[in-house]
């Protein structure tokens, strides 16, 4: 058997937000969000559109979107390509879906607090050990929560799930490992088989319950995101070797100086005696074409005080 690779956007759509997921999607946000406590009965699935209330406000498309406890939105994503801004247009996603509740004229209280759940291919936290990090709004310098309940960013950084098959213990643990691996499985593993809604998720996933369609349009996302990725590597390896060759040239030209600055030290200490350790870093302050000059000035220098008079000079027209 082969799978889609829950990782892509269509896939994750297919699996966790088509009608007849409702089960799939309570399994796996209990084990994400609640520690795999049954705390999620049931939900809705909405469409993931948010459409703006706002003229000239962005739109925003999400992978899955589902009301909880009949009250509690969370919108889900799944990303793969470690974008630009990526972080700040999660924030926007969950302030737009906090907001896009009240119609105008009603009350504040009407708003109901909303989870953001974001599942990366890449690490975002690399100060963080853990796979799954959680954050709220809290008070900068004593942690205390503001309305801690009413926004919530929970992340799962796939990379950072290093267990093997036989020492997943938790649901949480099995969801995960699907998510990270499905791709590259070609049966469904005893251990994941034996949760219904995991078997369920990979009878979704088999790639011969695909139509067509399915297929094609599965290959596109999936080229894409290979290019994307080749973009982004070729984009790094150019600003590395951009980075090399101008730190070399940076060297090269810091080295030449130095070597002007000692020459040029040595010249004037057998001239007008030894320099104290503030003139010479001055000397060291000096362009390289003000180097040339004092080099061919040092030639009339008969005392310290020459050296001083002309750096005074010199140092005030940088």
């Amino acid at each position: 058997m082969n799978f889609i690779n829950p990782k892509t956007d269509f896939a994750f759509k297919k699996i966790f937000g088509s009608a007849d997921s409702k089960d799939i999607l309570i399994s796996f946000l209990n084990a994400i969000l609640y520690e795999a406590q049954p705390v999620i009965e049931d939900l809705e699935i909405l469409d993931p559109y948010l459409a703006p209330k706002i003229k000239g406000v962005k739109d925003t498309y999400l992978d899955v979107k589902a009301k909880i406890g009949g009250s509690k939105t969370v919108i889900i994503e799944m990303q793969v390509l470690n974008v630009e801004s990526f972080e700040k247009r999660i924030l926007y996603n969950a302030t737009k879906a906090y907001s896009v509740q009240l119609k105008s004229g009603e009350n504040y209280n009407l708003l109901n607090p909303v989870i953001a759940l974001t599942i990366t291919d890449f690490q975002m936290f690399e100060h963080l050990e853990t796979v799954i990090s959680r954050f709220c709004i809290n008070e900068k310098n004593n942690l205390v929560d503001y309305l801690a309940d009413e926004l919530e960013f929970v992340f799962v950084e796939l990379p950072k799930f290093d267990k093997t098959l036989a020492e997943l213990e938790t649901l949480t643990d099995k969801w995960i490992y699907f998510m990270k691996t499905a791709r590259t499985l070609r049966s469904v593993p005893e251990e994941l088989g034996n949760v219904p809604e995991l078997r369920k998720a990979f009878t979704i996933a088999n790639e011969a319950n695909l139509d067509p369609d399915e297929l094609e349009d599965l290959e596109r996302r999936e080229i894409f995101i290979q290019d994307q990725r080749g973009a982004i590597t070729k984009a790094t390896r150019i600003g590395i070797e951009q980075g090399i060759r101008q730190g070399i040239e940076q060297g090269i030209e810091q080295g030449i100086k130095q070597g002007n600055v000692t020459l040029i030290v040595r010249q004037l200490e057998r001239s007008v005696g030894l320099l104290s350790p503030e003139i010479q870093t001055r000397i060291a302050q000096l362009s390289a074409q003000q180097l040339q000059n004092l080099g061919e000035a040092l030639l009339d220098f008969a005392s310290v005080s020459d050296l001083t008079t002309w750096l005074q000079a010199h140092n005030n027209r940088q």
